[in-house]
């Protein structure tokens, strides 16, 4: 199956269906074995709504230990860029980024990352959302969790 072709309009990821699938499925199970409980509390009840919600906490737990990896890997990756780039030196300005310019700035190409760089530490840019319409050379990112 081909990806299609990235650009601002859909580069928006959400939760793919079988995780949001789980979610729902796991937060059901849980609202059930609490009314189930509340209305005829014995030790096979509590047990089970005590591991509805273990459930529910690992699900949890799960996507945002992958985001944290992911947003490591993103601010490790866009360093090396823009040391390659920009030169060891700028590494203080690079440090004065947010994790979210960070990302926003993750989408353009090496030919006009330097220019937005500067855009966004002369404060001329600061909202992600204002970096990613500035790109015009749109690099995709298919293997986001």
């Amino acid at each position: 199956m081909s990806n299609p072709t990235q650009s601002y309009a859909n580069h928006r990821r959400g939760f793919t269906l079988p995780y949001a699938g789980a979610g729902l499925g796991i937060l059901a199970a849980a609202c059930l074995m609490g009314w189930a409980t509340f209305r005829e509390p014995n030790l096979t009840n509590g047990a089970v709504l005590l591991l509805s919600l273990a459930s529910l906490t690992a699900w949890y737990c799960v996507r945002a230990g992958d985001l944290t990896v992911q947003d490591r890997l993103i601010r490790a990756e866009m360093g090396a860029r823009l040391e390659r780039l920009l030169g060891a030196t700028r590494r203080p300005d690079f440090a004065r980024l947010t994790l979210k310019q960070t990302i926003a700035l993750r989408f353009a190409s090496d030919s006009e990352l330097p220019s937005l760089f500067e855009a966004v530490i002369a404060g001329e840019l600061s909202d992600p959302d204002a970096i990613k319409r500035r790109v015009t050379d749109w690099q995709a990112d298919h293997q986001r969790v």
